[in-house]
């Protein structure tokens, strides 16, 4: 197979991202993530433009990767003073990375309105910068700045631009669509342009910017024409809309296109590589991302959940596993027996026919109801107990409770709980203070557990509520509307989220409470919460 290689300007082009900002640790974190990724270049930003540059590159001479190769980033020398004595190219060489890459101009435009040099001198500093740092024993990769913009301006001289990189001795010349205002067709046409009049002189790349919503798509028609280095950020960092995606560029060429860019081991990785990057950068992960988000592969309508029990190409372009990643279905009102046995092969519960049905039945209705099993997991795994007859009750009979406040004249307001339990024939009442009815209803719960059960009292003590949700289906009824509540508890081990759905917003708190209380005990003796 023809290989392609990764470049990723996450140190660089990356740091653009607006709230993204990276400590020297965090940034030599990011590099050893590439690494084991198998990204070839890692491009970490100039080496002296401030104090955690100078840091991070002394500290990246000592690192030891398995494969990639660091790449300090500078400009072209400046006009009318000789690369030899431009200060910014002596730092350059003087650095330990062994691949430079410089960027220049390639625009009448900015010629013109930012640099203000002829086009000659542009084609003197590009040949002169580039020139110098190979006599110093530099790899050279040159980056064509607004390189598209400025084909579509003047071919010709694009042209020469890349040429005079190419005669001086860069070892690629990367185009770059720095706007992101080119589309598929004309960044295929451009990079076909460019790879036949360089011939063997030098390698092309691609570098482009997610704008017009086209950085993969570009990256990727460009590599189809002959470009074979790809830059980009994994994850698509960068400034405005961000870079190509490194994370949907590296599967599409390997698995769809057939080139040759990690080890397949890597490849496997990559699911775990772009959260682990998330995870550094502070950035949340975006969940329908491709090939890398946790919903690429999940199912919500019936119809697609059955056929992927049946043959999983039915409804997804590749196997989950070789990005590692994997499929799944999520509960809904669109959910059919396909979706419950998939989920409740997963929560290892078994289910015949008649229960499958049952569960659906419920889902269905509690969903028309307000539930939302989406975001309540949990929950739906005791619905799939309960079909299924696994849902032991701990507190055999339930009469029902009792919520009680009381607003004193000095302004404290005292609410108290009560509950009415059947066990073995007999009758027990238990209550308890709270400082709201949620709270009272938790507390007088654990209590009757602690006295009937003490041997899973233990277990009920080490969970905490740790958030509390009210939506209101139907804002337009007021104070008649149906709230929905969410409970998100924790044993200090793991976190899970419960529902509650009813006319009453304390019945509502109770459903999802008493779940709460539930979920965590289904794995000791299958006993829960009735």
């Amino acid at each position: 197979m023809d290989s392609v290689k990764l470049y990723d300007t996450t140190l660089r082009d990356g740091l653009g991202t607006p709230g993204l900002s990276l400590s020297v640790s965090e940034r030599l974190k990011v590099v050893e993530e590439l690494d084991r990724l198998g990204v070839q270049f890692i491009e970490a930003g100039f080496p002296s433009s401030n104090p955690k540059e100078v840091e991070l590159f002394g500290r990246l001479a000592e690192l030891e990767l398995q494969q990639a190769t660091i790449c300090a980033f500078g400009m072209t020398r400046r006009r009318g003073v000789p690369a030899e004595e431009d200060e910014a190219l002596r730092t350059l060489i003087e650095c330990f990375a062994p691949v430079v890459t410089l960027v220049g101009k390639s625009w009448g435009l900015h010629l013109e309105k930012v640099t203000r040099v002829s086009r000659e001198e542009n084609l003197a500093m590009i040949g002169d910068s580039v020139a110098f740092c190979r006599a110093a024993g530099k790899r050279v990769v040159y980056d064509a700045e607004h390189f598209f913009d400025g084909y579509r301006d003047d071919p010709g001289y694009a042209l020469e631009c890349v040429a005079a990189a190419a005669e001086a001795g860069a070892e690629n010349v990367t185009l770059c669509d720095t706007n992101g205002s080119s589309l598929p067709s004309f960044v295929g046409e451009v990079t076909g342009a460019v790879h036949a009049a360089l011939a063997d002189s030098a390698e092309v790349g691609i570098h482009t910017h997610n704008d017009a919503e086209c950085a993969v798509a570009n990256s990727l028609v460009a590599v189809r024409e002959g470009a074979r280095l790809v830059q980009g950020t994994v994850n698509g960092y960068g400034e405005r809309c961000g870079n190509a995606n490194l994370a949907s560029v590296l599967p599409s060429l390997q698995l769809k296109m057939g080139f040759e860019v990690v080890s397949q081991p890597q490849l496997a990785s990559l699911s775990r590589a772009a959260h682990v990057l998330d995870e550094i950068c502070n950035m949340t992960p975006d969940p329908t991302q491709a090939y890398v988000g946790w919903y690429a592969f999940t199912h919500k309508a019936g119809l697609h959940g059955a056929a992927v029990e049946i043959d999983s190409r039915t409804f997804e372009h590749i196997e989950p596993e070789l990005v590692g990643n994997q499929g799944d279905s999520t509960p809904s009102e669109l959910s059919g027996k396909g979706t419950i046995r998939s989920q409740a092969r997963r929560l290892g519960i078994e289910m015949d026919d008649k229960a499958v049905e049952q569960a659906v039945e419920d889902l269905k209705r509690h969903e028309h109801e307000g539930y939302h099993y989406e975001a309540a997991p949990a929950s739906f795994e005791l619905l799939l107990r309960r079909a299924a007859g696994c849902y032991q009750p701990l507190l055999d009979d339930l009469l029902g409770y009792r919520v009680m406040t009381n607003n004193k004249k000095d302004g404290t307001v005292e609410t108290e709980a009560s509950i009415w339990v059947v066990e073995d024939d007999e009758t027990h009442v238990y209550s308890a203070m709270g400082n709201g009815p949620v709270n009272a209803l938790d507390k007088v719960l654990r209590r009757a557990i602690r006295d009937l059960h003490p041997d899973l009292f233990s277990t009920i003590d080490r969970i905490e509520l740790v958030n509390f949700t009210v939506r209101i289906l139907d804002e337009t009824h007021g104070t008649d509307a149906i709230p929905r509540v969410l409970i998100e508890s924790s044993d200090q081990k793991q976190k899970w989220t419960t529902i509650g759905v009813a006319e009453n917003v304390i019945e509502a708190s109770w459903r999802a409470l008493r779940d709460s209380l539930a979920y965590p005990l289904q794995s000791r003796e299958r006993i829960s919460v009735e």
